[in-house]
């Protein structure tokens, strides 16, 4: 069966081949999907990648890589890159998409969905969050090193449609639908606001902050996100929040934070959509939020000394 013949055959583009690009990738060629990857480098060509399931076994696969003049027939365009680069990497290809195709951003942090949002020209918008765990041992080789959630939902404009929401439902691991989508990204906000910045700074793994000497701290930036999140119109309970985040303390003890990475590595952090996005919000409706804004400006610290 040739990718035209498959469901959907080169009509999803995954663009941004990092980890969590590769592993999308991957999970949607394991269901036929036959998606393309677009590059940075956006160069066209074949790829071998090579990618390790969490049971250990390596798959093998030829990728097809496509440039801007491929994006015409582009029915799904679904956005894998950091959160700081959504909008450089999306403006310049809008004009090569269809008035049709639809777009998903699938990142950590919140902002970027506000950003594009007035050039969509009338394309629909999903957005999405992930749990689930993967690291580059190379440039084209990954390994899936956790299993998790991934929530997907509408954003703006015209919705995805069934058929593409069912195949992504069945290619993606423990995936679902949620209707409104803004709550779970404001979980998944919280979340990475209380376990992100403070690994970083304080050079460990997750599983450091169940001490009981970062309890106060944790407390008091979730405290200060439920205020936010609630002047936006979003209920979170600080209760239920605070147990969730201590349950992925515990569940990813073992793991670095992507923001603890990209600060080892000396690399832009995702901050600006984490404690950023909630600090600008909370200017909107003139929350004082002090702890996040302290983290923030250690964090920010870091990141220019790195």
């Amino acid at each position: 069966m040739t990718a035209s013949e498959m469901p959907h055959g080169g009509k999803i583009v995954i663009l941004g081949a990092g980890a969590i690009g590769q592993l999308i990738y991957h999970q949607l060629s394991t269901h036929g999907l036959a998606p393309v990857l677009m590059t940075r480098e956006a160069s066209a060509g074949s790829q071998a990648l090579e990618f390790t399931d969490l049971n250990g076994e390596t798959i093998k696969r030829q990728a097809q890589l496509i440039d801007k003049s491929a994006l015409a027939s582009c029915e799904l365009l679904i956005v894998c890159v950091k959160a700081y680069q959504v909008e450089e990497a999306l403006q310049p290809l809008l004009d090569a998409l269809s008035a049709d195709t639809h777009i998903l951003l699938l990142h950590n942090g919140l902002g970027p969905h506000l950003a594009i949002a007035p050039h969509l020209a009338g394309r629909g918008l999903s957005l999405g969050t992930t749990s689930q765990g993967a690291l580059k041992l190379g440039r084209w080789q990954i390994k899936q090193t956790g299993a998790g959630l991934t929530q997907l939902g509408h954003g703006l404009g015209p919705r995805l449609t069934e058929s593409l929401r069912q195949a992504l439902l069945e290619a993606i691991d423990d995936s679902e639908w949620c209707e409104p989508i803004l709550p779970m990204l404001w979980q998944k906000l919280a979340i990475n606001i209380a376990i992100n910045p403070l690994t970083a700074i304080n050079d460990c793994r997750n599983g450091a902050l169940i001490e009981e000497l970062y309890r106060p701290t944790i407390l008091t930036l979730i405290q200060e996100v439920v205020a936010v999140a609630n002047a936006e119109g979003i209920a979170l309970e600080q209760d239920r929040l605070t147990e969730r985040v201590y349950r992925v303390i515990q569940l990813t003890a073992g793991n670095y934070s992507s923001m603890h990475q990209d600060i080892h590595h000396g690399r832009q952090t995702e901050i600006e959509a984490i404690t950023g996005y909630l600090l600008s919000r909370a200017a909107v409706h003139g929350i004082d939020t002090p702890a996040n804004e302290a983290i923030y400006r250690q964090l920010k610290s870091l990141e220019q000394d790195g």
